[in-house]
């Protein structure tokens, strides 16, 4: 197959999955008005409608709530990072940084805890969460500082951490996080729609759970830094914090069974589920057969590895596609430039190269559904005989570029980044190799 064919049509597929879960279709399916009456997920809501939320796809959401509800909301504040922000005329808009916290974010918590002084039990909280309102959302234990808050948050990041164990350091930093924003909301109706960007859909883990009951602890907080080597390197305050929570001086988040949760409906609304689903959808329907692989997490070298091999010993019909999703995760120890996608794709290109040629012809893709993968402009990359010749001709050794987790460069050298802008979305990774 024609290398332009085969690369718009792994993009083409990519694209139908972020379409399948784009807020514009989703929020109409969960809240209606019907005069002055609105119902959130078949539940009336009561009272005044206050609107907060936070993630990547924050701001779709807020647009689309307010298109459905117009006058309906009294206020909102949503927070959603740098290049994300959409149109809106009641709910406000902040914009801040991620995946590192910065001044914007805590400054769009202090909005949020100020605008839910005004929420009385009688009220209806909405809130819209998605992938990246844990950073999003920063909000300082007063014995910290921004700065040290930041380092840690890089450290977590570059560990190897899963997203549940990052979590669970935040939601122990935090005072929203964890299942401690509904207790600011005073009793109010609480409805929680969701973007899922966590493996398993685990309601505790989105967005550190602001709205879920906590089971971690501090004790699992100071574990995880241990495990990952960071605890000697965090600052004494934070350190102490924490020590601090495990003797019951500071209080833990609101445990299952907790009162609190009366009120409150978390409602997935979207998930990566979903968005694979219809990356199949659209693929046999560009005339590859496919096999669906599980849902991947773990180290992406490993995973990357697994999906080519299952490529290069495929023997069905063809074309086809091996797609799956996932959240894989990287270990940081190189200076370069990369996100988890780009290390999965140069990983599957490696061993490509070292399988040499053969009568098929593999294209290998992953992607963030959000349009970002780590601290760059790109969404992933591509990866296919034309990445390996253009590599070629430029001296470019993969396993170098392995090495020093300078992912970016390569393929930005190899004319083979992926770069969509924002999605408006955030539902994890889609990862896939045509076979042709």
């Amino acid at each position: 197959m024609n290398v332009t064919i085969a690369r718009a049509n792994a993009i083409g597929i990519l694209q139908a999955g972020i379409q399948a879960v784009q807020p514009g279709h989703l929020i109409p399916r969960y809240i209606n008005r019907s005069g002055d009456q609105v119902h959130i997920n078949g539940v009336l809501a009561q009272g005044n409608i206050y609107v907060i939320g936070a993630g990547k796809a924050a701001a779709a959401m807020a647009q689309a709530t307010e298109q459905v509800l117009g006058d309906k909301i009294t206020a909102g504040v949503v927070t959603t990072k740098y290049g994300h922000s959409l149109p809106t005329a009641i709910i406000r808009i902040v914009e801040a940084a991620h995946p590192i916290p910065d001044e914007n974010g805590l400054q769009g918590v202090k909005a949020l805890i100020g605008l839910l002084t005004n929420v009385t039990a009688e009220d209806t909280v909405l809130c819209l969460l998605s992938g990246g309102a844990s950073a999003l959302w920063p909000d300082l234990p007063s014995v910290t500082t921004l700065t040290e808050l930041q380092a840690l948050s890089d450290q977590l990041i570059r560990s190897g951490a899963s997203i549940a164990e990052i979590n669970t350091v935040r939601k122990h930093l935090s005072s929203i996080k964890g299942g401690q924003l509904a207790k600011l909301c005073h009793g109010a109706q609480v409805h929680a729609l969701i973007i899922s960007d966590v493996p398993g859909d685990d309601l505790s883990v989105i967005a550190s759970g602001p709205t879920v009951a906590d089971a971690s602890t501090y004790n699992d907080a100071i574990a995880i830094l241990e495990r990952y080597e960071l605890w000697q390197g965090i600052p004494v305050s934070l350190q102490k914090h924490l020590e601090d929570g495990s003797k019951g001086i500071n209080p833990e988040t609101p445990k299952p069974g907790d009162p609190t949760f009366d009120k409150v409906h978390n409602t997935i609304i979207a998930s990566n589920n979903i968005a694979l689903a219809a990356a199949v959808k659209k693929a046999e329907a560009l005339g590859y057969y496919t096999i669906v692989h599980p849902f991947e997490t773990g180290d992406a070298e490993l995973a990357a590895e697994k999906l080519l091999q299952a490529a290069l010993e495929y023997d069905g019909p063809l074309p086809a596609y091996i797609l799956q999703g996932g959240e894989t995760t990287v270990k940081v120890t190189g200076n370069g430039l990369g996100g988890r996608n780009q290390h999965f794709v140069l990983t599957a290109l490696k061993k490509m190269q070292e399988a040499g040629p053969r009568d098929v012809v593999f294209t290998a893709l992953s992607a963030g559904t959000d349009g970002t993968d780590g601290p760059t402009d790109a969404a992933g990359a591509i990866g296919d005989w034309y990445t390996l010749q253009r590599a070629g001709q430029a001296g470019l050794d993969i396993a170098c570029y392995l090495q020093t987790h300078d992912a970016y460069h390569f393929f930005q050298k190899t004319d083979s980044l992926l770069i969509t802008g924002p999605t408006q979305t955030n539902v994890m990774d889609l990862m896939m190799v045509q076979i042709s």
